[in-house]
């Protein structure tokens, strides 16, 4: 009898698996995975689906955490840990001979296994996995009715290049601690591995250092804040700061650590240190009476000058930022270092003579490889922008390639490891859309399609040269992002192309990757991110023909989306007029346009008027 309803029981459970309600399944992964092969069937997880380990520890435990973390705010509950390898019902994490980062996934209607070599082989499989089951994961409130099925497959994947960064600047606006932990989880969603801190500037100093505690009494303050672009000359008059404490930093550190992330701090040298000659003017070439924390967005001539004074200042620094930051790379800056002061200081140009350099560039280039020197002393390496190509390279440097390609080309070349970072394709406070409908912007405009095709590895470098191209980076600048809003607004989803190109090692598919965004729309709305949705959304432009007419022309990036629009100001349906070429209006008029996908709409209704 006991048999009997034991039996009764299990084949309850499997109907409920059946019968409840189920979301669309389809295999829609970002970054895209390096292969993947589609079964039938699903794997269904509920709350006796149990998790086995075969290599138990601490770290693994906390790896399926992350799963177990979903589960417990999308499902109301958590997977037991068991020592049992039975062959149903179970997930197995293995630990296998992979390489670091590589993982596989195969799934069965049984048994879901994850293959991996290290701890961030398993979190990214994670990841994975987590994209493999409904999107109402990442809800969070706990969703009833779903089905947490995750389709049969067999995945294998690995990333393409080893640093693949997102960068912010906390000095232009700064950021509170808790923020900071948020952004570095949903790089990790997105298997994204490196987070640049960008920690001095002219604007503000934001990082506790104990023996020069002026840098954050004073240097973490400016006056007020110009108000929309740099020439309004209109400022807010109200005084912003912040830093954060040697204490958080160690704990932001410990928490990206567990999701595979490395924080690399910048200090920002010779130029963009007008806060810290603020504090300490000392530092500065004594050419001006008084100095102050930049109140706007810029370059500054006040740069460190080059006595020995200012070197002791730095090792000072950097001996703290070695106890706080565990990274092997620390981010020195290098750009924008005007040298106008260098040329009439005495104390530069004496360095200059007796160094037998032959200008200040190549002053800049001692500086640099002075500093280098120190912090490879201390087992660490530098990187900085590509301006410290500038009177030559330091020997052991690696570049991170802003201006264009052309610097990342000539680093790696000389056979110095570069990240490409280009600003037309990966800075994120450019526009992303339609500027007259977007908020102001640095500059632009820089689609999400722009950033999803750009290929990081420029077609003159040889084989071998290609090598030392090791990874991408997103860059946040926040001169317009004073809050969190608007930096989700203007990273998401165009960070999610830059981590597949950063992942994935497979051909651009414009196509493939516009029908995964729109299912991972849905995640981040679970997730709560205030992305930008007007990518899909038709751009309208005019031109003048004549002097009375005017030409219209519109597009669209998302593949096989048709324009409908109308010229009366009514809102367009799939049954207006598709546009289908350029048309002329030789009076006011209102063009209102959306677009239309597999019979849906997409992005945005957009309206201008002429």
């Amino acid at each position: 009898m006991k048999k009997i309803f034991l039996i009764f029981a299990l084949f309850a459970v499997l109907v409920s698996c059946v019968e409840k309600k189920s979301t669309d399944n389809t295999i829609s992964v970002i970054p895209q995975v390096k292969s993947l092969r589609v079964d039938e069937g699903t794997f269904c997880i509920d709350k006796n689906t149990k998790i086995f380990l075969n290599a138990p520890s601490d770290e693994m435990k906390r790896v399926a955490g992350f799963l177990n973390e979903r589960l417990m705010a999308a499902a109301g509950f958590e997977l037991e840990f068991t020592d049992q390898p039975k062959s149903e019902n179970m997930i197995k994490f293995m630990n296998v001979d992979f390489p670091t980062e590589k993982y596989a996934i195969n799934c069965c209607p049984e048994t879901l296994v994850v293959d991996y070599g290290d701890g961030a082989g398993a979190f990214y499989a994670v990841q994975t996995l987590l994209q493999l089951l409904p999107v109402e994961i990442y809800s969070q409130e706990r969703q009833k009715g779903v089905k947490w099925t995750v389709p049969c497959c067999s995945i294998e994947d690995a990333p393409r290049f080893k640093y693949r960064g997102m960068h912010l600047d906390v000095c232009l606006h700064f950021f509170e601690f808790e923020y900071l932990k948020r952004y570095i989880d949903l790089m990790a969603a997105h298997k994204v591995n490196r987070f640049h801190w960008h920690l001095t500037e002219d604007q503000g100093w934001r990082l506790e250092i104990k023996k020069y505690p002026l840098l954050t009494e004073k240097g973490q303050w400016r006056k007020e804040t110009v108000v929309g672009s740099l020439k309004s000359g209109v400022y807010d008059g109200t005084p912003h700061g912040g830093f954060y404490t040697q204490e958080q930093v160690k704990e932001l550190v410990q928490y990206a650590a567990e999701r595979y992330v490395t924080i690399i701090p910048e200090i920002e040298l010779p130029g963009h240190a007008l806060a810290a000659i603020a504090c300490y003017p000392e530092l500065s070439c004594g050419l001006e009476d008084h100095y102050e924390t930049a109140t706007k967005w810029g370059v500054f001539k006040q740069v460190y000058c080059t006595k020995e004074s200012t070197f002791k200042f730095l090792e000072d620094v950097f001996d703290e930022v070695f106890e706080l930051f565990p990274s092997e790379l620390i981010h020195i800056g290098g750009d924008e270092c005007p040298k106008a002061s260098w040329k009439v200081c005495p104390h530069c140009q004496s360095m200059i003579k007796k160094h037998g350099l032959k200008d200040e560039f190549e002053l800049q280039s001692y500086f640099v490889t002075r500093m280098e020197k120190y912090i490879n002393s201390k087992g660490r390496q530098i990187i900085g922008w590509d301006e410290i190509l500038q009177g030559g390279l330091a020997p052991n440097a690696k570049v991170m390639s802003w201006l264009g390609e052309e610097g990342g080309i000539k680093a790696a070349q000389q056979h110095h490891e570069v990240v490409m970072s280009p600003h037309q394709k990966y800075y994120l406070d450019y526009w992303q859309a339609d500027p007259f409908s977007e908020p102001l912007a640095m500059s632009g405009p820089t689609t999400l399609r722009t950033m999803y095709e750009y290929e990081p590895i420029p077609a003159v470098l040889t084989p071998e040269e290609a090598k030392y191209i090791i990874g991408v980076e997103g860059c946040v600048w926040t001169e317009y992002m004073p809050t969190p809003e608007r930096v989700e607004y203007m990273a998401w989803p165009r960070m999610c192309a830059i981590a597949e190109t950063g992942w994935s090692n497979v051909s651009k598919d414009w196509d493939g990757f516009t029908r995964r965004l729109e299912k991972h729309f849905n995640r981040l709305d679970g997730m709560e991110v205030g992305y930008c949705d007007a990518f899909f959304s038709p751009m309208i432009v005019f031109h003048k023909d004549t002097p009375h007419n005017m030409v219209v022309t519109m597009t669209v990036d998302a593949p096989d989306a048709k324009i409908h629009y109308t010229l009366d100001g009514s809102q367009p349906t799939k049954d207006s007029p598709v546009y289908d070429k350029p048309f002329s209006i030789n009076k006011s008029q209102v063009v209102t346009a959306l677009a239309i996908r597999d019979g849906r709409q997409i992005g945005n209704i957009k309206t201008k008027h002429f």
